[in-house]
């Protein structure tokens, strides 16, 4: 277990809430191998969807921005600010050199620098931050190169500790700073609970399907991608025995994996062996993906529930993120993501999953070789972040 200084916490930020359960998983992960309640704090953006899925129960505290105390000396500083010096961002300001002074902040969030909005707001955040804290950590990411704008490149310059998840990042990020590590995503630590099967689920006999409203927008026609999935369930419902799983892993209110789910359902629920997941958490989700035959993903933290749990996986991904993560566990993403762009016809996901499933025991074969190790690279991590502050 790793050792803090007394009084000193980590805290974990840049975290939207585990309606996201890839987020949600990695929170859960990561406070386990900083050293459980104890050490760790969470600043959440959501904290009653960590409270409903249980990610509350691996950390000291859940604070939100807006939590200065009435009448402590910080609202009232708050106050003043504001009244005397027009600061709008008073009660920020006071709020992140409470949470921050002497503890070590570490950004959680995993693709933040992936999209241009989200670095920005990193930047940002960061440099109030820095003014606080004992030393910042960018926790186990991955970063798109379109996304590194000289400002960006100068933040992530001035982490005392970058963790990146996969190789494509590690190399970009390596060369902006010195003080990067390739690890693997916590998630791959997540531990997995087995709640009853739906209804049409055949244990070790089903393939979860996993799809994102996200990645409609990065295909070059959304209605092409539903018709991928489609044309993929009918495939398996008319050519083999299987039955079909469909696995949302996202539920937030405007990037809901359930509405493209539905819609797949309602298609095919006549058959009998199409069902879909229902909503829990992310140790729960994984419970029911460790029980599939294989799976198809959309989400990246679907995807690394599938690999831990040495179910064959194929990705259609749109980002570094999926790709890095594939081309370390076999060596080349080829065969394994099917990028969202390429899409050119309504069959092109069923032919890349009949690949896949070719390679069946091969896959499931090297993921079972592999898993021990790649969980130590999780771990390692800590490790790294240990040594910073002892």
């Amino acid at each position: 277990m790793i050792k803090v200084r007394m009084n000193m916490k980590y805290v974990l930020y840049m975290h939207g809430g585990s309606g996201n359960h890839g987020c949600e998983a990695i929170v859960r992960t990561t406070a386990k191998l900083l050293g459980g309640p104890e050490n760790v704090k969470l600043w959440s953006l959501a904290k009653q969807e960590d409270a409903r899925y249980g990610a509350a129960e691996g950390v000291e505290e859940i604070v939100l921005s807006e939590q200065l105390k009435k009448f402590s000396p910080g609202y009232f500083e708050a106050q003043l600010r504001r009244r005397l010096l027009g600061q709008q961002d008073a009660n920020m300001k006071v709020f992140l050199r409470q949470q921050f002074r002497d503890n070590v902040a570490v950004s959680v969030g995993g693709d933040n620098y992936c999209y241009p909005w989200s670095a920005k707001q990193a930047v940002e955040l960061n440099r109030e931050i820095r003014k606080h804290c004992r030393a910042t950590v960018l926790w186990g990411c991955s970063v798109d190169p379109e996304a590194v704008t000289p400002e960006v490149r100068e933040d992530l310059a001035k982490y005392d500790l970058i963790t990146a998840r996969e190789s494509i990042s590690y190399e970009l990020l390596k060369a902006i700073n010195p003080n990067t590590v390739l690890v693997a995503d916590p998630a791959f630590t997540l531990a997995r609970r087995d709640l009853p099967l739906p209804e049409g689920f055949a244990e070790h006999h089903t393939v979860g399907i996993n799809v994102s409203p996200l990645i409609m927008k990065y295909g070059t026609e959304g209605q092409l991608i539903l018709e991928n999935y489609e044309h993929l369930i009918r495939h398996i419902l008319e050519n083999t025995q299987m039955h079909v799983c469909l696995i949302p892993h996202v539920v937030w209110e405007q990037n809901d994996d359930r509405e493209p789910c539905r819609v797949l359902f309602e298609k095919f629920r006549d058959s009998g062996r199409v069902c879909m997941a229902p909503d829990c958490n992310a140790t729960e989700l994984k419970g029911f993906i460790a029980r599939c035959r294989f799976l198809v993903a959309a989400r990246t933290h679907a995807s690394i529930a599938g690999y831990s749990s040495c179910v064959p996986t194929l990705v259609l991904g749109y980002s570094v993120k999926s790709r890095g993560i594939a081309r370390d566990l076999f060596g080349t993403e080829k065969g394994y993501v099917l990028p969202v762009q390429a899409l050119k016809s309504g069959h092109d996901l069923t032919e890349a999953f009949r690949g896949m499933a070719q390679q069946e025991h091969e896959i499931r074969t090297a993921l079972e070789e592999i898993m021990p190790r790649y969980r130590q690279r999780a771990e390692a991590g800590a490790s790294e972040l240990n040594k910073l502050v002892r």
